[in-house]
């Protein structure tokens, strides 16, 4: 009896990670193919717009260091149930048609996705141990999945109700998760996401290697939000249907889900990883590129950029581990690297709406962003050498 108990409760705790991870990326995704219609109700500029999709990602930038101490004090189950109730007021608030309303919304799924996302892998370590490989997987790939249905619905459902309704219709995401989440609230187990024990031995700030692994980040991931926010609109203004262009929308955060299963296994085992870092890079530039001159490939180009961007975001997680040698060095670096690279990428999409807004047109702004992850290539030639960081002389 006790084995059946234990069993129907794993098969709980895992159903409702996964409805967790059904949230961190569909409230924030979805609104993209519906961003044309916004700024023509709102009369926004490109740049109002692309902060849309910066909000997010400053949130992310703000509130992912909160996350731990919060947790610590309230538990693991009780914060990502209210990370879960933040994302379910942010998805009304965004929908209630008022611009003051659209960005304090925008904000507040910004917050509950920062919460969820430094806490699930925690939880995961904590309760799952033995299954971290293959639930990390899980979750990712349900992640991706997740986006890519939003997006191709999102359209469809405008059509029929208005973007307002289609946005509010996600509620129903958290809503589910929420019920499926409230057997675990039982718990009171203690917290446990990092040892404070632990110092870090590098001055992460001053370390040149920690620049490059966080440029590196931050490089990649501006081209990776810069097309979550504006692909769908490029695409329309490219002649592409709408619905065509959620679908597409769809395909690139699909995509981001396979490198997880394909290269997580392979990169432990080069001797490094300057080759997979710029190749990685390169094609997402030329994803931008192929964008810009030959539209009609779209969904060629959004697989072969959402798989670029993912495998970059993997490897950027993989330098933290691999070029640290201990795990306050990992988590001094971890917190460098996220902090400063989900600023650079809060930064792609207003910078890129700002640039169409100065032009006119997407060529420009998509060579922009091109050179971006050229210049994260070149960067990831120096984050994938086989070195580690070096103890700062005061640390030794």
């Amino acid at each position: 009896m006790l084995d059946t108990k234990n069993k129907w409760n794993t098969i709980a705790l895992v159903a409702g990670i996964l409805f967790i991870a059904v949230n961190l990326r569909l409230p924030f995704t979805s609104i993209a193919p519906v961003l044309p219609l916004i700024q023509s109700d709102f009369g926004l500029s490109s740049s109002a717009v692309g902060l849309l999709t910066s909000l997010p990602l400053l949130a992310f930038a703000a509130f992912s260091p909160l996350s731990a101490p919060v947790a610590r004090k309230f538990g693991l189950e009780r914060t990502l149930f209210a990370a879960l109730t933040i994302i379910s007021l942010g998805i009304l608030l965004r929908s209630t048609g008022s611009v003051w309303a659209l960005y304090l919304g925008t904000i507040l799924i910004g917050t509950g996705i920062a919460l969820g996302n430094v806490l699930l892998p925690g939880l995961v370590k904590r309760d799952l141990s033995a299954n971290v490989a293959s639930m990390t997987g899980a979750y990712s790939i349900t992640m991706g999945a997740a986006g890519a249905i939003g997006s191709a619905i999102m359209i469809p459902l405008t059509q029929v109700w208005g973007w307002n309704i289609a946005l509010t219709l996600l509620i129903a995401a958290p809503l589910f998760a929420l019920i499926v989440w409230l057997p675990q609230l039982k718990k009171h187990e203690p917290v446990s996401l990092s040892n404070p024990k632990k110092s870090a031995t590098v001055a992460v700030w001053k370390s040149p290697l920690a620049w490059q692994v966080t440029l590196f980040m931050g490089l990649n991931a501006m081209p990776f939000y810069v097309a979550v926010g504006w692909l769908p609109t490029i695409l329309m203004d490219n002649g592409i249907s709408a619905t065509e262009a959620g679908s597409v929308h769809g395909t690139l955060q699909l995509a981001t889900a396979i490198p997880g299963l394909i290269l997580a296994a392979t990169l432990r085992r080069l001797k490094d990883q300057k080759l997979a870092a710029v190749t990685t890079s390169l094609l997402v530039a030329l994803s931008f590129i192929g964008l810009i001159y030959a539209p009609e490939f779209a969904i060629l180009w959004a697989a072969l950029l959402g798989f670029g961007s993912g495998a970059c975001m993997m490897l950027g997680l993989t330098f933290v581990v691999l070029r640290t040698q201990n795990a306050g060095d990992a988590a001094a670096l971890s917190g460098m690297a996220q902090c400063v690279g989900y600023l650079m990428a809060a930064a792609g999409p207003l910078l890129l709406g700002q640039v169409h807004d100065w032009t006119g047109g997407w060529t420009a702004p998509l060579l922009m962003t091109a050179a971006i992850a050229v210049a994260g290539a070149c960067t990831g030639m120096m984050a994938g050498r086989n070195v580690h960081l070096e103890p700062a002389p005061s640390m030794r």
